[in-house]
């Protein structure tokens, strides 16, 4: 059965002469890749604007919760801080020892084979990134209509939509253009950012003016329960996820040997000083029952000192979201690109557009051994726990991981000629008619890939 790409590609198209000749992408000289485009700005601002999400003005009340004190809760912010920095560390070695995009996925692929790594495939194209790029999305609506209906809940039809249209414009610029995309992502962070800062000044301010008497005992009544430290740094830890975004698009950084960890090295420290400053805004203005029982803290911040400016902050959650899915496409795109490209997910998904290198149909579809020890010793921590205080969602979780093992079998594990003749019809002429719709080939590859094609069979 001839290829999908060359049944597409083979194809020969007539000039205004009347001239036979063949497809420009196929006589073009270009090699046929994604371009390294994302330079050390874009780096940074990718990493900063996935961290930075809607968490930050949401999870502090988790954090809060099952701390019990404005003491802890900060030192539980310092923990999340250098935990996520362990890990960050671990993915900076492994994006510049395998240079490769497609962040855990590539790395587990390298290291245990191709079943572990199509079971984490799976679990982001089933549950991981369709729930977290709708939820996303819908706080993205919530509170972009925020100021239009303060005092009362906004329409469910236009959330909806509102949401539906955010992903879509998002979808469609990184469709155009990475550099479309990167723009996107440093704009939105520098906005976020600025808004925090506005936050954190306020502050400073009231501190400055001696308004600390929420932190005169900072650590009285503090939780001594390790099962409620763990849920508060579980609380802390999802607002310091995304220090792993950079690694899905690392085939299209400039210099990844030096930038990659330079984005990391630079944006870890400025997320957790921000984040702790924050916090400490929080507490000089907002006592503990206003936390406890704001659903957004942020929002309850600026009511209480930004009198007409209030509005700023709900916009500022809006383009926090926007940002975050922003950088979220980027990631799974890039993920769902690779997955195809080495066999696990169909032929389709590893196209790229012939003229502006973008995976079209992928965005569619959308050191030291101390720091890899540690984290790998905290995050057994964070998984024991869940599985004995809340077994049956655990064991849910487990089984939808584990639901991927039929389609590993019949896509990835038999060999071509005995797999259903009807999944092969069916990836050859997806595969096709994409081509034809979308005006993608198949890129080339700097990298060696036959030590990983060897270890998938």
């Amino acid at each position: 059965m001839p290829l999908p790409w060359r049944i597409c590609y083979n194809k020969k198209s007539k000039t205004k002469n009347g001239k036979a000749e063949m497809d420009n992408v196929a006589d073009t000289s270009e090699k046929m890749q994604m371009k390294k485009e994302i330079t050390l700005l874009n780096g940074v601002s990718l990493i900063v604007g996935n961290m930075i999400g809607s968490g930050i003005f949401v999870s502090p009340r988790g954090v809060l919760m099952y701390s019990a004190s404005y003491g802890l809760s900060l030192v539980i912010w310092a923990l999340g801080g250098m935990f996520s920095l362990f890990g960050a560390l671990c993915y900076a070695e492994l994006g510049t020892s395998i240079v490769k995009s497609g962040a855990s996925y590539a790395y587990i692929l390298e290291a245990f084979g191709a079943f572990v790594a199509f079971i984490r495939l799976w679990s982001s194209l089933l549950i991981i990134e369709p729930t977290t790029q709708a939820v996303i999305a819908i706080t993205f609506a919530n509170y972009i209509v925020q100021p239009i209906f303060p005092h009362c809940e906004p329409p469910y039809d236009a959330v909806r939509l509102i949401a539906a249209a955010c992903v879509c414009s998002l979808t469609f610029i990184n469709c155009v253009n990475v550099k479309w995309g990167t723009r996107v992502q440093d704009v939105f962070t520098y906005a976020k950012v600025m808004a925090l800062i506005l936050v954190i000044s306020v502050g400073l301010y009231k501190i400055g003016k001696g308004e600390t008497e929420h932190l005169r005992s900072p650590f009285e009544g503090s939780a001594t329960n390790p099962g409620m430290i763990a849920l508060a740094l579980y609380s802390a830890l999802f607002s310091y996820s995304g220090w792993d975004t950079l690694n899905y698009v690392t085939e299209e950084m400039q210099n990844p040997e030096r930038n990659l960890p330079l984005s990391i090295a630079i944006s870890m420290p400025i997320v957790t000083i921000i984040y702790l400053l924050t916090n400490i805004a929080y507490y000089v203005v907002l006592d503990m029952s206003a936390l406890l029982t704001s659903d957004a803290v942020a929002v309850t911040f600026g009511s209480e000192t930004l009198s007409y400016a209030k509005w700023i902050i709900p916009i500022a959650v809006a383009m926090s979201c926007y940002s975050g899915l922003n950088s979220s496409i980027i990631a799974a795109s890039r993920l769902f690109y690779v997955g195809a490209r080495e066999g696990h997910l169909p032929d389709s998904l590893s196209l790229i557009h012939a003229k502006r290198f973008t995976p079209v149909p992928a965005l569619l579809f959308n050191l030291n051994l101390f720091f890899p020890i540690v984290y790998c010793l905290c995050s057994l921590f964070l998984v024991i726990v869940p599985l004995y205080s809340d077994t049956i969602n655990s064991l849910i979780g487990i089984g939808i991981a584990l639901s991927g093992i039929p389609a590993y079998y019949l896509g990835v594990y038999l060999p071509a000629e005995k797999r259903p003749k009807c999944l092969q019809w069916l990836s050859v002429t997806t595969t096709k008619y994409i081509q034809m719709l979308f005006y993608c080939a198949l890129s080339d590859l700097d990298i060696d890939m036959e030590p990983t094609a060897a270890k998938s069979k």
